[in-house]
């Protein structure tokens, strides 16, 4: 019998020099020196609850995403007690997290892929994970990566996606899935999953969206090659 393919192929990487990716790896030390613990922000006990979080996480801050999980995995802890909760109710108990009726239909549709293909339980491949309603390739790279330790990407939020182009890790500036593959090209399989924490962390921290002044980390001061910042410096 053959066996089953745990990880998904990767998508076809651009090329990259060896000083580019030099240059990554010194950014992935220092950014787990001055983040130590790289984690998902996200409460969960098990994957079905983190893909739900996940799910909810869509243009809403994890803060609010913590604050509505309790009540709704109280209400409807398993997959098969999801798929049968009436959508009015779901919309209720997501509804502050925003777009609350399309995150509701979410939340069942997938419940009831996970019961009816998938024997109650949240698999661990990415294309069968895109078959699910309301998910798309960076929501199952939250769940492979952090519920299942599998790296078959790099989860790129706006922290990343700023992230990466401050720091001159990505010629492109909104396509979230090319800078997701120069991403991958440049930094090494196994810490997929903690970078994207780590820039968050550091986008959280100092790298922030909007900066009147330059942000006094060494982070920031030696690697934020294309930031704004720098030219605040020189002023």
């Amino acid at each position: 019998m053959a066996k089953v393919k745990l990880y998904d192929d990767l998508p076809k990487l651009p090329e990259k020099s060896e000083e580019e990716k030099e240059w990554a790896l010194e950014i992935l030390d220092a950014l787990y020196k001055y983040y130590p613990d790289p984690h998902c922000a996200l409460h969960h006990r098990n994957p079905f609850e983190l893909l739900c979080a996940t799910i909810l996480s869509a243009q809403c801050t994890d803060v609010r995403v913590n604050k509505v999980t309790p009540d709704l995995f109280e209400a409807y802890p398993t997959p098969e007690a999801m798929s049968q909760a009436p959508i009015q109710e779901l919309e209720e108990l997501v509804r502050s997290t925003g777009f609350y009726r399309n995150k509701a239909k979410a939340l069942k549709q997938s419940s009831q892929t996970i019961v009816e293909k998938h024997d109650g339980k949240v698999p661990q491949k990415m294309n069968e994970l895109l078959e699910f309603y309301g998910v798309a390739r960076k929501t199952a790279n939250v769940v492979l990566g952090n519920a299942y330790n599998i790296n078959v990407g790099v989860v790129v939020d706006t922290h990343v996606r700023r992230f990466a182009n401050r720091y001159g890790l990505t010629e492109e500036e909104k396509n979230t899935d090319k800078i997701e593959r120069d991403l991958m090209a440049l930094f090494p399989r196994e810490s997929w999953t903690d970078l994207s924490h780590l820039m968050i962390h550091h986008g959280r921290n100092a790298c922030k969206a909007r900066i009147s002044e330059p942000p006094e980390h060494p982070l920031c001061e030696k690697y934020g090659i294309r930031c704004e910042c720098q030219a605040m410096r020189e002023r």
